[in-house]
């Protein structure tokens, strides 16, 4: 049996917001954007050249999903987006307004800095050891 996460929801306050923040902010393409009717679309975005899992932008549907933009994990890191460069991709996020909230730090598995996103979920930006020294 083979099995993979391939996409995971993240809930936003508007989807062309989120495409715009994905897309310029962090260099992310749009691999799906359809009208679904209703005001509700099926968005999915994704790192560029990733063969991983893709997120699925959804605005919320009632108040306790509207509660939850910013803040899906209870303030822990949510996503990891891993880089085959870290410094180039730091410096890109960075240039384009992207919070970091701590410096880069070189850990066992990788150098990593956590950042938000736009309205305040948590991730890394993890090299991976092994990739880069």
């Amino acid at each position: 049996m083979k099995q993979s996460i391939a996409q995971v929801t993240l809930i936003v306050p508007d989807y062309d917001e989120a495409i715009g923040w994905f897309t310029q902010a962090l260099g992310f393409v749009i691999v799906d954007d359809v009208d679904l009717g209703h005001h509700k679309r099926w968005v999915v975005v994704a790192p560029q050249g990733s063969g991983g899992a893709n997120l699925v932008l959804a605005e919320p549907g009632d108040d306790q999903q509207t509660a939850r933009v910013g803040d899906q994990t209870g303030g822990r890191v949510f996503l990891f987006l891993h880089t085959d460069d870290f410094w180039r991709d730091h410096a890109r996020m960075k240039a384009h307004g992207v919070h970091f909230v701590e410096v880069p730090r070189k850990e066992p598995y990788g150098w990593v800095a956590v950042f938000e996103d736009n309205w305040g979920n948590r991730w890394d930006l993890l090299e991976p050891t092994g990739k880069r020294s």
